[in-house]
């Protein structure tokens, strides 16, 4: 089990011995369990949305805003804010159409979340 916790504003939980929904997400007073299949596709999601990102951020202005959208399914994504410090936005349709949601990460936590679902992530290969 590996939980990682920043100053009580966000979690992440990896336990395998949960079964099927085995990884939480966890923002302030909210919280959503996925299964392995999910989370790998939202890592997948992040990495994409991040080199859009970053594919843009050398032409960008520090306080230049901007906005990227991603739809990689399961999941739609949206990135607001500045080119060094964003939001995101996400929407969730289950491919079996047993549950559809949305989370919102606000500034700096989207930030700090994405790094650390990418080490969780590649520490498992």
């Amino acid at each position: 089990m590996i939980l990682v916790e920043h100053q009580k504003k966000w979690r992440i939980l990896k336990d395998f011995k949960k079964g099927k929904f085995c990884f939480l997400i966890g923002i302030e007073n909210w919280s959503i369990e996925l299964q392995k299949s999910e989370f790998h596709s939202l890592y997948l999601s992040l990495i994409k949305i991040h080199e859009q990102l970053s594919d843009i951020k050398n032409d960008l202005l520090d306080e230049e805003c901007i906005s990227l959208e991603l739809e990689q399914l399961p999941w739609y994504i949206e990135l607001e804010g500045k080119k060094n410090e964003w939001n995101l936005r996400f929407v969730f349709e289950s491919q079996d159409q047993t549950r559809s949601f949305e989370m919102y990460w606000p500034i700096p936590i989207a930030k700090n979340l994405f790094y650390e679902i990418k080490k969780m992530w590649e520490s498992m290969d």
